[in-house]
């Protein structure tokens, strides 16, 4: 498991990353609801060159041996969402799978071999995840259009 959101879940760890940090004026927050499940929510502007929103959360502890897929639990607002990991926060750049929601909740399950390198927005030509370690995951939302959002989050583990 890598992790598992209840109504005790500490969200300490999770971190958000905006398109401020490139003049962009995007917004957006992680919480732990009601429920006990976490929740990334905001608004994605594209002023100012802007355009996306993120979370992401680190440990160096992720452990995935033995496993070839990612799976999470989710329930969207029917909007596109990457899900996003670094084998090592030392890596430049980062894995990224983009998944369509709906307002159900639904299991999504991501072979290893599907997450492709990305750097900034752009593909890398080298090769995809190998599923050796992952000290990173996180969710990104960048459809190149202004909007509100909202996912929700009961897991996410290695299988």
């Amino acid at each position: 498991m890598i992790f598992d959101f209840n109504s005790t879940s500490n969200n300490k760890n999770w971190r958000i990353v905006n398109d401020d940090v490139m003049g962009g004026i995007s917004t957006s927050s992680f919480s732990i609801n009601s429920d006990g499940n976490g929740v990334f929510e905001g608004h994605v502007s594209l002023e100012n060159y802007g355009g996306f929103s993120s979370v992401r959360y680190q440990s160096k502890n992720i452990t995935i041996e033995n496993c070839n897929s990612f799976q999470m639990r989710i329930k969207g607002d029917g909007k596109s969402y990457q899900f996003r990991i670094r084998s090592s926060l030392s890596d430049s750049y980062s894995y990224k799978f983009t998944f369509k929601t709906d307002k159900t909740w639904q299991i999504i399950t991501i072979p290893f071999i599907h997450l492709s390198p990305t750097f900034r927005g752009r593909d890398l030509r080298i090769p995809n995840f190998n599923g050796d370690k992952v000290e990173e995951v996180g969710f990104l939302i960048s459809n190149k259009k202004e909007e509100d959002f909202q996912l929700e989050i009961d897991y996410i583990k290695s299988i």
